[in-house]
C-alpha cells in the first residue's frame, strides 16, 4: 500500500486527492492529510516544512518526493499511466521537475498555513 501526505489545508492539493480518492482501486494508497498526521510524518522521517513544499509518497520503505511522488501515483490510477510514462522521459522530467518546484515553492511562500517555525 502506498501511503500518500499531502497538504490537507491547501484547497488545490485537497481538490486534485480527492478526485485520485475517487479513481482509484480500494487498497492501493493511504491517504494522509499532514494537518492530522504529524506524529506519522515524524516517524517516517519527513519534517512538517519538507511536506507542506513538496507532496510526499512512501511505497515499500522508500519515499518519493514531488515530481516522483505523482509518477508513482499516475502508474497506479487507470488513465494515468501514458502520462507517468511520459513525464518519466529523460527529456521531459527535468523540465518537469523545475516547473514544479519553482510552483510548489511559490504556493508555500504563499500560504498563510504554511508559515511555521522551521522544524527539524
Amino acid at each position: 500500500m502506498i501511503t500518500v501526505y499531502y497538504d490537507d489545508q491547501c484547497r488545490l492539493c485537497s481538490k486534485e486527492i480527492k478526485y485520485y480518492q475517487r479513481i482509484s482501486k480500494s487498497h492501493t494508497f493511504r491517504w494522509r492529510g499532514i494537518s492530522s498526521s504529524t506524529e506519522e510524518l515524524k516517524a517516517a522521517g519527513i519534517s512538517l516544512t519538507d511536506s507542506l513544499k513538496r507532496l510526499h509518497a512512501v511505497d515499500n520503505n522508500t519515499t518519493h518526493i514531488g515530481v516522483d511522488a505523482f509518477i508513482l501515483i499516475w502508474n497506479q490510477l487507470k488513465g494515468w499511466k501514458i502520462l507517468a510514462s511520459m513525464i518519466s522521459l529523460p527529456f521531459i522530467k527535468p523540465i518537469i521537475i523545475i516547473a514544479y518546484n519553482h510552483f510548489a515553492d511559490w504556493r508555500f511562500k504563499r500560504l498563510s498555513h504554511c508559515k511555521l517555525p522551521q522544524d527539524k
